[in-house]
């Protein structure tokens, strides 16, 4: 298995001050999201992943989010074999200490 790419918490919250354009997907379930999501992050539950493929793109780099980096680095996994450019923020937000937005 190749190695995952991976971000840590304080690394992304940098980035995202900094004003990069990142691709982030946040693959918790519906209840973990209504606590709040990193901003600009799209939802995609991990067990829909599978049938979204056509939503992403090989030439972007996605960076995935959950609770603890536990399913996003399974996702990630998923992904990197499927040709996908991925980054696994480690931790999850569950070490997040940036600013989180309610689901839209």
């Amino acid at each position: 298995m190749t190695e995952i790419k991976t971000i840590t918490t304080d690394e992304l919250n940098t980035k995202l001050k900094n004003g990069e354009n990142l691709l982030l997907v946040d693959v918790r379930e519906d209840e973990e999201v209504a606590e709040g999501m990193i901003p600009g992050a799209r939802h995609i539950k991990m067990g829909e992943i599978p049938e979204s493929l056509d939503e992403f793109d090989k030439d972007k780099e996605y960076i995935f989010i959950c609770r603890s980096g536990n399913r996003s680095g399974n996702v990630a996994h998923y992904l990197q074999e499927q040709g996908y450019k991925v980054v696994n923020m480690e931790g999850g937000m569950m070490n997040w200490a940036g600013e989180t937005v309610p689901k839209k």
